[in-house]
């Protein structure tokens, strides 16, 4: 099941997707509770579908969960290959434990960074001349928990998403972590909807990126180092997981630093990614001007 969540007539709704006929059809929710996005949906044991499904073309489509209600859990350097043309950057502050990490490096990104489908991500080049792209497949939390053991970590999962871990190297590098370079503001596109969890065979789901129509990024989740599992199990070690968190779990290689000159993002660039089950995430970058 595809969900999304979206405007209409100046009202936030969730709904059910159906992509062959091109419509949503809202979940019967409160509209105190569709603030929440899918959160509302993760948090109630059952909810009816609404019989009037809408035209997708009529809806504003917005991130599954709008604003998480923590910082998005990224994991770094989780592709062999991406591991390797990310070692030999220059840009990589882990790089002395290795080019391929023996345990999951684990970052994040601030709630204010996350955009929709087809929002603008800006280039604020006051700020960074070094934006890059990254598509990855994107875990939400439907069941939360402590301690959990890698053999049941899936049954936290509530689905998948997709995500732009957009990143600004030169901050990225300049200040030897990530935090800044990663959630400069709408540098996490996510969407354009949620799948439930039976929708994906984390063990063969293709994720392609394109830039301007050039096909950059081209892996499986097989390729994964560390998979979903073992990345919850990590994760919740120590850290009480929450329903509606979300995991981004990694990018592989063709990213922009990975090129000899980098092909680093421009004003009017267009990152358009698609992962097998789920759909396409397009945005068009866009310069600020304070």
């Amino acid at each position: 099941m595809k969900v999304a969540t979206y405007r209409i007539g100046g009202e936030r709704r969730v709904g059910v997707v159906d992509e062959r006929r091109g419509t949503v059809a809202a979940f019967d929710l409160p509209l105190s509770e569709a603030e929440a996005g899918l959160g509302a949906l993760i948090a109630r044991t059952s909810a009816s579908v609404s019989l009037s499904p809408t035209p997708l073309s009529e809806v504003r489509l917005e991130a599954p969960i709008p604003r998480p209600r923590r910082n998005v859990f990224c994991v770094g350097k989780n592709y062999h290959e991406h591991a390797k043309e990310f070692a030999s950057s220059g840009f990589d502050s882990s790089a002395a434990a290795g080019v391929t990490p023996k345990f999951p490096i684990v970052f994040s990104k601030t709630p204010e960074s996350v955009v929709a489908h087809r929002d603008a991500v800006r280039i604020d080049r006051s700020v960074t001349q070094a934006v890059d792209y990254e598509a990855e497949l994107g875990v939400i939390i439907g069941k939360g928990g402590r301690g959990i053991d890698p053999s049941k970590a899936l049954d936290h999962v509530w689905g998948y998403t997709i995500i732009n871990d957009v990143t600004a190297r030169d901050l990225q590098g300049r200040h030897s972590q990530w935090l800044i370079g990663k959630s400069q503001d709408t540098f996490c596109p996510m969407g354009p909807w949620a799948v439930t969890k039976d929708e994906i065979d984390l063990a063969d789901t293709q994720i392609r990126c394109w830039i301007n129509g050039e096909l950059r990024q081209d892996a499986n989740t097989r390729d994964l180092i560390f998979d979903v599992p073992t990345i919850i199990a990590t994760i919740a070690a120590g850290v009480t997981l929450i329903p509606g968190d979300v995991i981004a779990t990694g990018t592989p290689a063709g990213v922009g630093i990975g090129f000899t000159p980098p092909k680093y993002l421009a004003p009017g660039d267009v990152a358009r990614i698609e992962i097998q089950g789920i759909g396409v995430l397009e945005n068009e970058f866009r310069e600020h001007r304070a």
